[in-house]
C-alpha cells in the first residue's frame, strides 16, 4: 500500500514557519520534531537579539 504525500501528517517549523511533511526517518520521534532542518534547529535555539555567529575565515 503506497501513501500519498497529501495524506501524510504535517507540522509547521518553529523557526522559519514552513510546513514540514512526515518522514519515515522521523517515525519514532514525530511528536518531538520541531524544526525542518539543522539550520533552523540552530537558529531556533538562539535568543532574539543575540549576535549572528561569525563564519571562520
Amino acid at each position: 500500500m503506497k501513501h500519498r504525500k497529501g495524506d501524510l501528517p504535517t507540522k509547521t517549523c518553529a523557526a522559519c514557519g514552513r510546513p514540514m511533511v512526515w518522514r519515515k526517518k522521523w517515525a519514532k520521534v514525530w511528536d518531538a520534531v520541531r524544526y525542518c532542518s539543522e539550520r533552523c534547529r540552530r537558529e531556533g535555539r538562539r535568543k532574539p537579539g543575540d549576535p549572528q555567529p561569525r563564519a571562520a575565515d
